[in-house]
Protein backbone atom coordinates (compact mmCIF):
# COMPACT_ATOMS: atom_id res chain seq x y z
CA UNK A 1 0.00 0.00 0.00
CA UNK A 2 1.03 3.48 -0.83
CA UNK A 3 0.16 5.96 1.68
CA UNK A 4 0.63 9.61 2.19
CA UNK A 5 0.40 11.53 5.88
CA UNK A 6 -0.78 14.92 5.73
CA UNK A 7 0.61 16.78 8.48
CA UNK A 8 4.31 18.06 10.56
CA UNK A 9 3.72 17.29 14.06
CA UNK A 10 4.53 14.29 17.00
CA UNK A 11 1.16 12.89 15.80
CA UNK A 12 2.18 12.44 12.50
CA UNK A 13 5.38 11.10 13.52
CA UNK A 14 3.89 8.52 15.54
CA UNK A 15 1.36 8.07 12.43
CA UNK A 16 4.02 7.78 10.03
CA UNK A 17 6.16 5.27 12.67
CA UNK A 18 3.49 2.82 12.87
CA UNK A 19 3.53 2.90 9.37
CA UNK A 20 6.76 2.49 8.42
CA UNK A 21 6.43 -0.66 11.11
CA UNK A 22 3.58 -2.21 8.48
CA UNK A 23 4.74 -4.62 6.44
CA UNK A 24 1.56 -3.80 4.15
CA UNK A 25 2.88 0.11 3.45
CA UNK A 26 5.46 -0.05 0.48
CA UNK A 27 5.68 3.72 -0.15
CA UNK A 28 5.21 6.32 2.46
CA UNK A 29 5.07 9.87 2.03
CA UNK A 30 4.24 12.64 4.39
CA UNK A 31 3.52 16.29 3.57
CA UNK A 32 4.92 18.76 4.45
CA UNK A 33 6.05 16.45 7.24
CA UNK A 34 9.34 17.81 9.68
CA UNK A 35 12.92 16.58 10.67
CA UNK A 36 12.35 13.20 12.25
CA UNK A 37 9.41 12.20 9.93
CA UNK A 38 12.00 12.70 7.12
CA UNK A 39 13.99 9.47 8.52
CA UNK A 40 10.71 6.95 8.25
CA UNK A 41 8.71 8.95 4.94
CA UNK A 42 9.80 11.13 1.71
CA UNK A 43 8.78 14.26 2.52
CA UNK A 44 6.83 16.66 0.00
CA UNK A 45 6.44 20.16 0.11
CA UNK A 46 2.36 21.39 -0.19
CA UNK A 47 -0.14 23.75 1.73
CA UNK A 48 -2.09 20.98 4.11
CA UNK A 49 -5.15 23.89 3.83
CA UNK A 50 -5.29 23.24 0.43
CA UNK A 51 -7.69 20.44 -0.94
CA UNK A 52 -7.15 20.07 -4.47
CA UNK A 53 -3.24 20.89 -3.65
CA UNK A 54 -3.57 17.52 -1.16
CA UNK A 55 -5.52 15.97 -3.75
CA UNK A 56 -3.67 16.72 -6.80
CA UNK A 57 -0.59 15.63 -4.71
CA UNK A 58 -1.94 11.76 -3.44
CA UNK A 59 -2.71 11.61 -6.95
CA UNK A 60 0.67 12.39 -8.37
CA UNK A 61 2.11 9.82 -5.75
CA UNK A 62 -0.41 7.15 -6.92
CA UNK A 63 -1.29 7.24 -3.14
CA UNK A 64 -4.06 4.38 -2.25
CA UNK A 65 -4.43 5.67 0.84
CA UNK A 66 -4.49 9.21 2.07
CA UNK A 67 -4.12 10.22 5.93
CA UNK A 68 -5.08 13.41 7.54
CA UNK A 69 -3.31 13.86 10.75
CA UNK A 70 -4.67 17.72 12.27
CA UNK A 71 -7.68 19.28 12.54
CA UNK A 72 -7.56 22.56 10.45
CA UNK A 73 -7.36 20.80 7.15
CA UNK A 74 -10.29 18.55 7.93
CA UNK A 75 -12.44 21.64 8.92
CA UNK A 76 -11.05 23.29 5.64
CA UNK A 77 -12.91 20.29 3.41
CA UNK A 78 -9.42 18.79 2.48
CA UNK A 79 -10.54 15.31 3.11
CA UNK A 80 -13.21 15.66 0.21
CA UNK A 81 -10.89 17.17 -2.14
CA UNK A 82 -9.33 14.01 -1.66
CA UNK A 83 -12.23 11.34 -1.75
CA UNK A 84 -13.58 13.58 -4.54
CA UNK A 85 -10.24 12.51 -6.48
CA UNK A 86 -11.48 8.75 -6.25
CA UNK A 87 -8.48 8.37 -3.24
CA UNK A 88 -9.78 6.35 -0.09
CA UNK A 89 -9.06 8.97 3.02
CA UNK A 90 -9.16 8.63 6.92
CA UNK A 91 -10.59 11.43 8.00
CA UNK A 92 -13.91 13.02 8.18
CA UNK A 93 -15.77 15.21 5.77
CA UNK A 94 -16.08 19.07 6.56
CA UNK A 95 -19.73 18.95 7.54
CA UNK A 96 -18.39 15.97 9.66
CA UNK A 97 -15.68 17.62 10.89
CA UNK A 98 -17.70 20.66 12.82
CA UNK A 99 -17.76 18.04 15.36
CA UNK A 100 -14.76 19.48 16.42
CA UNK A 101 -14.93 22.93 14.26
CA UNK A 102 -17.59 23.99 16.66
CA UNK A 103 -18.18 23.36 20.15
CA UNK A 104 -22.13 24.50 19.71
CA UNK A 105 -22.50 22.15 17.09
CA UNK A 106 -21.20 19.20 18.95
CA UNK A 107 -23.26 20.19 22.03
CA UNK A 108 -26.41 20.04 19.46
CA UNK A 109 -25.28 16.77 18.07
CA UNK A 110 -25.08 15.25 21.58
CA UNK A 111 -28.05 16.56 23.00
CA UNK A 112 -29.75 14.90 19.97
CA UNK A 113 -28.18 11.39 20.67
CA UNK A 114 -28.80 11.40 24.38
CA UNK A 115 -24.71 11.46 24.70
CA UNK A 116 -23.75 12.97 28.89
CA UNK A 117 -21.99 16.00 28.77
CA UNK A 118 -21.77 19.33 30.54
CA UNK A 119 -25.06 21.54 30.71
CA UNK A 120 -23.56 24.37 28.73
CA UNK A 121 -24.90 28.20 26.98
CA UNK A 122 -24.22 29.37 23.72
CA UNK A 123 -23.31 33.16 23.91
CA UNK A 124 -22.48 35.28 21.46
CA UNK A 125 -22.66 39.27 22.83
CA UNK A 126 -21.08 40.02 26.39
CA UNK A 127 -24.30 40.25 28.33
CA UNK A 128 -25.25 36.60 27.62
CA UNK A 129 -21.77 35.46 28.92
CA UNK A 130 -22.26 37.73 32.08
CA UNK A 131 -25.79 35.68 32.41
CA UNK A 132 -24.11 31.74 31.98
CA UNK A 133 -21.05 32.86 33.74
CA UNK A 134 -23.09 33.72 37.07
CA UNK A 135 -25.49 31.04 36.80
CA UNK A 136 -22.90 28.39 36.83
CA UNK A 137 -20.68 30.08 38.73
CA UNK A 138 -16.83 29.06 39.51
CA UNK A 139 -14.53 27.35 38.30
CA UNK A 140 -15.66 28.74 35.10
CA UNK A 141 -15.48 26.99 31.68
CA UNK A 142 -15.18 28.83 28.82
CA UNK A 143 -14.56 27.70 25.48
CA UNK A 144 -13.90 29.32 22.22
CA UNK A 145 -16.21 28.32 19.83
CA UNK A 146 -13.88 27.26 16.64
CA UNK A 147 -10.87 25.87 16.66
CA UNK A 148 -7.98 27.24 18.77
CA UNK A 149 -5.11 24.42 18.50
CA UNK A 150 -5.75 23.22 21.79
CA UNK A 151 -5.71 26.95 23.56
CA UNK A 152 -9.38 27.82 23.00
CA UNK A 153 -10.58 26.80 26.54
CA UNK A 154 -9.91 28.63 29.77
CA UNK A 155 -10.88 27.16 33.04
CA UNK A 156 -10.28 29.61 35.86
CA UNK A 157 -11.99 30.93 39.36
CA UNK A 158 -11.13 34.27 37.84
CA UNK A 159 -14.45 35.69 37.40
CA UNK A 160 -12.83 38.85 34.93
CA UNK A 161 -10.34 36.72 33.18
CA UNK A 162 -13.58 34.20 32.49
CA UNK A 163 -15.67 37.50 30.53
CA UNK A 164 -12.52 38.74 29.11
CA UNK A 165 -11.58 34.63 27.40
CA UNK A 166 -15.55 35.36 26.37
CA UNK A 167 -15.09 38.37 25.37
CA UNK A 168 -11.49 37.91 22.77
CA UNK A 169 -13.94 34.95 21.05
CA UNK A 170 -16.99 35.56 18.33
CA UNK A 171 -18.65 32.67 19.79
CA UNK A 172 -18.07 31.15 23.22
CA UNK A 173 -19.81 28.09 24.77
CA UNK A 174 -19.67 28.20 28.22
CA UNK A 175 -20.59 25.02 30.59
CA UNK A 176 -20.65 23.90 33.76
CA UNK A 177 -17.49 22.43 35.45
CA UNK A 178 -16.86 19.24 35.59
CA UNK A 179 -15.43 17.13 38.35
CA UNK A 180 -13.20 13.80 38.16
CA UNK A 181 -10.20 12.54 36.36
CA UNK A 182 -10.29 13.02 32.29
CA UNK A 183 -9.45 10.29 29.64
CA UNK A 184 -9.34 10.10 26.34
CA UNK A 185 -10.50 7.39 24.28
CA UNK A 186 -10.22 7.24 20.48
CA UNK A 187 -12.59 5.68 18.31
CA UNK A 188 -11.81 5.02 14.65
CA UNK A 189 -15.00 4.66 12.68
CA UNK A 190 -16.27 4.25 8.92
CA UNK A 191 -19.85 6.03 9.85
CA UNK A 192 -21.12 2.86 10.75
CA UNK A 193 -19.03 0.30 12.73
CA UNK A 194 -16.84 1.73 15.82
CA UNK A 195 -13.92 0.52 17.55
CA UNK A 196 -12.62 1.89 20.38
CA UNK A 197 -8.94 1.75 20.80
CA UNK A 198 -7.05 1.92 24.26
CA UNK A 199 -7.61 4.83 26.88
CA UNK A 200 -4.58 7.33 27.72
CA UNK A 201 -4.35 10.81 30.05
CA UNK A 202 -2.79 13.64 28.66
CA UNK A 203 -1.72 16.07 31.11
CA UNK A 204 -3.14 19.98 29.59
CA UNK A 205 -1.07 22.19 32.10
CA UNK A 206 2.05 23.65 31.73
CA UNK A 207 4.09 23.51 34.84
CA UNK A 208 4.28 20.10 37.15
CA UNK A 209 1.32 19.72 39.43
CA UNK A 210 -0.84 20.97 36.99
CA UNK A 211 0.24 24.51 37.31
CA UNK A 212 0.43 26.72 34.61
CA UNK A 213 -1.49 28.03 31.55
CA UNK A 214 -3.01 25.16 29.59
CA UNK A 215 -0.95 23.74 26.18
CA UNK A 216 -1.62 21.83 23.77
CA UNK A 217 -0.46 18.60 25.99
CA UNK A 218 2.56 18.45 27.56
CA UNK A 219 2.81 14.40 28.40
CA UNK A 220 0.38 11.66 28.25
CA UNK A 221 0.26 7.82 29.41
CA UNK A 222 -1.77 4.81 28.53
CA UNK A 223 -3.15 2.14 30.17
CA UNK A 224 -5.33 3.46 33.18
CA UNK A 225 -4.60 0.97 36.00
CA UNK A 226 -7.21 3.41 38.19
CA UNK A 227 -9.91 3.23 35.38
CA UNK A 228 -13.02 0.66 35.81
CA UNK A 229 -12.16 -2.26 32.89
CA UNK A 230 -16.08 -1.63 31.56
CA UNK A 231 -15.13 1.62 30.76
CA UNK A 232 -14.22 1.61 27.27
CA UNK A 233 -17.18 -0.60 26.91
CA UNK A 234 -19.99 1.56 28.73
CA UNK A 235 -18.53 4.81 26.57
CA UNK A 236 -18.84 2.87 23.11
CA UNK A 237 -22.62 2.17 24.30
CA UNK A 238 -23.22 5.74 25.45
CA UNK A 239 -20.70 7.97 23.61
CA UNK A 240 -19.51 6.59 20.37
CA UNK A 241 -21.90 4.65 19.00
CA UNK A 242 -24.81 6.99 19.17
CA UNK A 243 -23.02 9.75 18.10
CA UNK A 244 -21.88 7.98 14.98
CA UNK A 245 -25.26 7.28 14.34
CA UNK A 246 -26.59 10.58 15.00
CA UNK A 247 -24.50 11.69 12.56
CA UNK A 248 -25.19 9.28 10.09
CA UNK A 249 -28.73 10.23 10.62
CA UNK A 250 -28.48 13.93 9.42
CA UNK A 251 -27.16 12.98 6.57
CA UNK A 252 -23.36 13.78 7.36
CA UNK A 253 -21.92 10.56 8.06
CA UNK A 254 -18.47 10.94 10.46
CA UNK A 255 -15.56 8.47 9.48
CA UNK A 256 -11.94 8.81 10.35
CA UNK A 257 -11.26 9.19 14.03
CA UNK A 258 -13.52 10.45 16.55
CA UNK A 259 -11.85 11.19 19.84
CA UNK A 260 -14.06 11.58 23.20
CA UNK A 261 -12.61 13.79 25.98
CA UNK A 262 -14.27 12.23 29.22
CA UNK A 263 -14.80 13.32 32.83
CA UNK A 264 -15.26 10.61 34.52
CA UNK A 265 -17.35 12.79 37.51
CA UNK A 266 -19.48 11.80 40.33
CA UNK A 267 -22.14 11.34 38.33
CA UNK A 268 -20.89 8.88 35.74
CA UNK A 269 -18.84 9.18 32.73
CA UNK A 270 -19.16 12.75 30.55
CA UNK A 271 -17.74 13.92 27.86
CA UNK A 272 -16.09 17.31 27.81
CA UNK A 273 -15.60 17.90 24.00
CA UNK A 274 -15.15 15.89 20.73
CA UNK A 275 -12.23 15.83 18.09
CA UNK A 276 -11.99 14.72 14.93
CA UNK A 277 -8.80 13.49 14.65
CA UNK A 278 -5.68 11.60 16.74
CA UNK A 279 -4.82 13.68 19.71
CA UNK A 280 -1.46 14.72 20.46
CA UNK A 281 0.31 13.88 22.81
CA UNK A 282 -1.75 10.65 23.32
CA UNK A 283 -1.54 9.32 20.02
CA UNK A 284 2.04 8.56 20.61
CA UNK A 285 1.64 6.25 23.67
CA UNK A 286 -1.51 4.58 22.22
CA UNK A 287 0.06 3.28 18.62
CA UNK A 288 3.02 2.61 21.12
CA UNK A 289 0.65 0.00 22.31
CA UNK A 290 -0.82 -0.98 19.55
CA UNK A 291 -0.16 -4.65 18.00
CA UNK A 292 -2.29 -4.34 15.11
CA UNK A 293 -0.21 -3.42 11.91
CA UNK A 294 -2.09 0.57 11.33
CA UNK A 295 -2.22 0.60 7.52
CA UNK A 296 -5.46 -1.52 7.23
CA UNK A 297 -7.22 -0.17 9.97
CA UNK A 298 -6.97 3.19 8.07
CA UNK A 299 -8.07 1.84 5.41
CA UNK A 300 -10.63 -0.07 6.15
CA UNK A 301 -12.25 3.03 7.98
CA UNK A 302 -11.50 4.72 4.88
CA UNK A 303 -13.57 2.11 2.82
CA UNK A 304 -16.31 1.26 5.15
CA UNK A 305 -14.76 -2.15 5.62
CA UNK A 306 -14.56 -1.53 9.58
CA UNK A 307 -16.84 -4.52 10.53
CA UNK A 308 -14.72 -7.60 8.45
CA UNK A 309 -11.80 -6.11 10.62
CA UNK A 310 -10.37 -9.16 13.11
CA UNK A 311 -10.38 -7.42 17.17
CA UNK A 312 -7.61 -5.26 17.80
CA UNK A 313 -4.07 -6.63 19.11
CA UNK A 314 -2.74 -4.66 22.01
CA UNK A 315 0.39 -5.08 23.81
CA UNK A 316 0.53 -5.79 27.99
CA UNK A 317 3.04 -2.57 27.83
CA UNK A 318 2.89 0.40 29.23
CA UNK A 319 3.85 3.64 27.73
CA UNK A 320 4.75 7.32 28.80
CA UNK A 321 5.16 10.07 26.46
CA UNK A 322 6.74 13.52 27.61
CA UNK A 323 6.69 16.26 25.87
CA UNK A 324 9.68 19.10 25.55
CA UNK A 325 8.66 22.26 24.48
CA UNK A 326 10.49 25.23 23.80
CA UNK A 327 11.64 28.28 25.51
CA UNK A 328 8.45 30.73 26.59
CA UNK A 329 5.68 27.87 25.35
CA UNK A 330 2.63 28.09 25.45
CA UNK A 331 2.78 31.57 24.19
CA UNK A 332 4.71 32.98 21.52
CA UNK A 333 7.45 29.88 21.92
CA UNK A 334 11.57 30.64 20.41
CA UNK A 335 12.31 28.66 17.77
CA UNK A 336 15.88 28.08 15.52
CA UNK A 337 17.70 26.72 18.78
CA UNK A 338 19.62 23.31 18.14
CA UNK A 339 18.75 20.06 18.86
CA UNK A 340 21.59 18.09 20.65
CA UNK A 341 21.15 14.57 22.22
CA UNK A 342 19.30 13.10 19.02
CA UNK A 343 21.66 10.28 17.95
CA UNK A 344 22.56 9.40 21.36
CA UNK A 345 18.65 8.24 22.45
CA UNK A 346 18.71 6.35 19.29
CA UNK A 347 21.78 4.36 19.99
CA UNK A 348 21.25 4.22 24.26
CA UNK A 349 17.97 3.84 24.40
CA UNK A 350 16.12 2.05 21.57
CA UNK A 351 13.92 0.29 20.94
CA UNK A 352 12.27 0.74 24.45
CA UNK A 353 12.34 4.93 24.20
CA UNK A 354 12.49 7.08 21.06
CA UNK A 355 12.01 10.52 19.86
CA UNK A 356 9.27 11.46 17.88
CA UNK A 357 9.32 15.18 16.07
CA UNK A 358 6.79 17.96 16.39
CA UNK A 359 8.27 21.06 16.26
CA UNK A 360 11.43 20.91 14.38
CA UNK A 361 13.14 21.20 10.92
CA UNK A 362 16.42 20.55 9.50
CA UNK A 363 18.91 23.73 8.98
CA UNK A 364 21.84 22.25 7.08
CA UNK A 365 23.09 19.29 9.27
CA UNK A 366 21.28 20.37 12.08
CA UNK A 367 18.17 19.47 13.56
CA UNK A 368 16.57 22.64 15.23
CA UNK A 369 12.85 23.81 17.11
CA UNK A 370 10.50 24.97 15.14
CA UNK A 371 7.32 25.33 16.95
CA UNK A 372 5.92 25.39 20.64
CA UNK A 373 5.93 21.73 21.13
CA UNK A 374 9.21 19.92 19.68
CA UNK A 375 9.51 16.99 20.77
CA UNK A 376 7.55 14.09 22.30
CA UNK A 377 9.99 11.77 24.12
CA UNK A 378 8.11 8.22 23.92
CA UNK A 379 8.93 4.65 25.87
CA UNK A 380 7.26 1.86 26.82
CA UNK A 381 7.77 -0.64 29.83
CA UNK A 382 6.42 -3.51 31.61
CA UNK A 383 4.63 -1.19 33.72
CA UNK A 384 4.26 2.20 34.11
CA UNK A 385 7.09 3.04 35.69
CA UNK A 386 9.53 1.56 33.70
CA UNK A 387 8.06 3.39 31.10
CA UNK A 388 8.40 6.63 32.90
CA UNK A 389 12.03 5.73 33.63
CA UNK A 390 12.66 5.35 30.09
CA UNK A 391 11.34 8.31 29.04
CA UNK A 392 12.57 10.44 31.38
CA UNK A 393 16.29 9.09 30.62
CA UNK A 394 15.84 9.76 27.25
CA UNK A 395 14.50 12.99 28.38
CA UNK A 396 18.10 13.71 29.95
CA UNK A 397 20.28 13.04 26.96
CA UNK A 398 18.62 15.71 25.06
CA UNK A 399 19.54 19.26 24.74
CA UNK A 400 17.81 22.10 23.52
CA UNK A 401 18.19 25.59 25.16
CA UNK A 402 15.60 27.28 27.32
CA UNK A 403 12.92 24.39 27.26
CA UNK A 404 10.51 23.38 29.28
CA UNK A 405 9.20 19.64 30.37
CA UNK A 406 7.20 18.45 32.75
CA UNK A 407 8.71 16.08 35.18
CA UNK A 408 5.69 14.52 36.93
CA UNK A 409 3.72 12.33 33.69
CA UNK A 410 2.28 9.44 34.97
CA UNK A 411 4.45 9.95 38.53
CA UNK A 412 0.80 9.50 40.55
CA UNK A 413 -0.35 6.76 39.16
CA UNK A 414 3.02 5.18 38.94
CA UNK A 415 4.05 5.52 42.36
CA UNK A 416 7.05 7.41 41.66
Amino acid sequence: MNVLVIGSGAREHALCRSLSLDPAVTALHCAPGNAGIAEVAELHQVDALDGEAVSALAVELGAELVVVGPEAPLVAGVADAVRGAGIPVFGPSKEAAQLEGSKAFAKDVMAAAGVPTARSYVCTTPEEAAEALDAFGAPYVVKDDGLAAGKGVVVTDDLEAAAAHAAACDRVVIEEFLDGPEVSLFAITDGMSVVPLQPAQDFKRALDGDEGPNTGGMGAYSPLPWADPKLVDEVLETVLQPTVDEMRRRGTPFSGLLYAGLAITGRGVRVIEFNARFGDPETQVVLARLRTPLAGVLKAAATGDLAELPPLRWSDDAAVTVVIASHNYPDAPRTGDPITGLAEVAAEDAPHAYVLHAGTKQDGDAVVSAGGRVLSVTAAGADLGEARERAYRAVARIGLDGSQHRTDIAARVAGA
